[in-house]
């Protein structure tokens, strides 16, 4: 019986809401260790932020991530109030992974569209919505929590007020701007003399 109940409870546990008062944890992949760190400024909104994601990150992913020799961290710079919002999404979870990230900017065309902020943001809902990913998300919860909203905030003004940045994608590597972001020949150049 005591199995049972143990059981139980820890089937509650599993099955209740996500916290979304815990601090907010960095969206991040890699060895926290890795001797190269590298952050990712971007805004869901941003064709060039989807491209990097397309394009580079794969690489990225396989030729240094993977291997332990970078750790990277994606920090908000949202251009619009929908990147904003759809920041808020990536962030549901507060479980640091970038699972729903990479599905919003691989899936952007379907969602980042409208001429007004209403619209956008009516995109964003319904692709969320008809999206499995985002089901066990309590997406009006998401929207309106004042800590993921600080959070995104604070990674903006850090990205203005520490690294100067006007632009997205930026890319800061061991504390410096790295200027092609969109070149991964030539990003993987410069972190294979950081090894």
């Amino acid at each position: 019986m005591k199995k049972l109940i143990t059981t139980t409870l820890l089937i509650a546990f599993y099955l209740l809401p996500i916290n979304l008062n815990a601090e907010i944890k960095p969206i991040s992949e890699g060895n926290i260790d890795a001797k190269i760190k590298l952050i990712v400024f971007e805004s869901l909104t941003c064709g060039h932020c989807a491209h990097f994601h397309k394009d580079v990150y794969p690489g990225l992913k396989e030729d240094f991530i993977d291997k332990g020799h970078v750790y990277i961290e994606f920090k908000n710079f949202p251009l619009d109030i929908a990147a904003f919002n759809a920041s808020k999404i990536a962030h549901c979870r507060n479980d640091g992974n970038s699972e729903i990230l990479h599905y919003l900017f691989d899936n952007q065309n379907s969602w980042a569209k409208g001429n007004t902020v209403e619209e956008l943001n009516k995109n964003l809902m319904k692709f969320a919505m008809e999206n499995m990913l985002f089901y066990n998300l309590k997406l009006d919860e998401c929207l309106t929590n004042t800590e993921v909203e600080d959070h995104i905030l604070e990674d903006r003004i850090e990205g203005a007020k520490t690294f100067k940045i006007q632009g997205t994608p930026t890319l800061i590597i061991n504390g410096e701007k790295f200027d092609n972001p969109t070149n991964y020949k030539k990003l993987k150049k410069f972190l294979e003399k950081l090894i």
